[in-house]
């Protein structure tokens, strides 16, 4: 049995999804906190518990009977993230669990200028210390956070962000596929995976090109001086933390961490994985 946490979440669904496509039902197990939100999973033959990272005895149970735990790694920042990440850790190893593989990230490092990859990094050395077989799923940057960034310059033409760099921007679905199949060909990496990323690392000035493109409208790239940017997103309502966090991207970006292209993500879903334009496209039409 593999069983998934996060499930009810944007890669974890597609990931459940992805797994159904190759395994019976009865096979695959989600911990998630509501199960409710799971119901239609339940109704096809999966196995839905509830589980929280806030209350290990739950995931115990939530994991049990796991040869495969993917660990989708939590929304939270710095030592909360990690105190949860411990807490299902520590759960899987109670539970006998045979393998974790976990969602990490591209530039997993104790010296990124990224929050999260830190945290990340702290991750895997748990799972390192564990004794137990572990997979890092190195995921490129998720595209979705881009667009996001680009959200207001759809309406206004103006992509007005810090200086950054070049990032393998990369889609949850083609994430999501490579999860299910290295999942279904158990022990195919151990450890750290390569870098799984888009086909290509784009800075803000190429995104505006591409979007230009796109749309047919012009785009201009303006640089914001990272305390502007700060001031602005607490404006709008962003907390401190979290306007700090995303001024980190763009520090990180600068040097050089999501810059790599690999082409590990093409040869596990059997295709080039989706460009940023055509996640663009896809997003803007929606």
């Amino acid at each position: 049995m593999i069983i998934v946490t996060g499930a009810t979440g944007k890669l974890g669904r597609r990931t459940v999804e992805r797994l159904l496509e190759r395994l019976p039902a009865d096979r695959v197990g989600l911990s998630v906190r509501d199960p409710r939100k799971a119901q239609d999973l339940a109704d096809r033959g999966v196995r839905v518990r509830q589980g929280s990272f806030d209350d290990p005895a739950s995931l115990v149970h939530s994991f049990e009977g796991a040869e495969q735990l993917l660990l989708v790694s939590l929304d939270r920042t710095g030592e909360e993230c990690v105190s949860g990440h411990r807490a299902a850790i520590g759960a899987a190893v109670k539970a006998g669990v045979g393998r974790i593989l976990y969602t990490s990230q591209m530039g997993a490092s104790h010296d990124s200028r990224f929050q999260a990859c830190r945290d990340h990094a702290q991750t895997e050395d748990l799972l390192r210390a564990t004794g137990l077989p572990w997979t890092a799923l190195r995921n490129g940057f998720y595209a979705a956070s881009a667009l996001q960034f680009l959200e207001s310059a759809r309406h206004t033409g103006d992509i007005a962000l810090p200086a950054d760099g070049p990032v393998a921007w990369t889609g949850h679905d083609d994430l999501a596929e490579a999860a299910a199949a290295i999942l279904t060909e158990e022990g195919r990496f151990e450890g750290p995976t390569p870098p799984l990323t888009g086909p290509a690392a784009l800075d803000f000035d190429a995104v505006a090109e591409i979007a230009a493109q796109a749309t047919g409208q012009p785009f201009t790239r303006t640089v914001v001086p990272g305390d502007v940017f700060r001031e602005q997103a607490l404006a709008h309502g962003a907390p401190a933390p979290i306007a700090d966090l995303m001024l980190s991207i763009f520090a990180a970006a600068r040097n050089g961490e999501f810059a790599a292209v690999d082409p590990t993500l093409a040869e596990l879903i059997g295709r080039q994985p989706a460009t940023f334009r055509t996640l663009l496209e896809h997003t803007w039409t929606e």
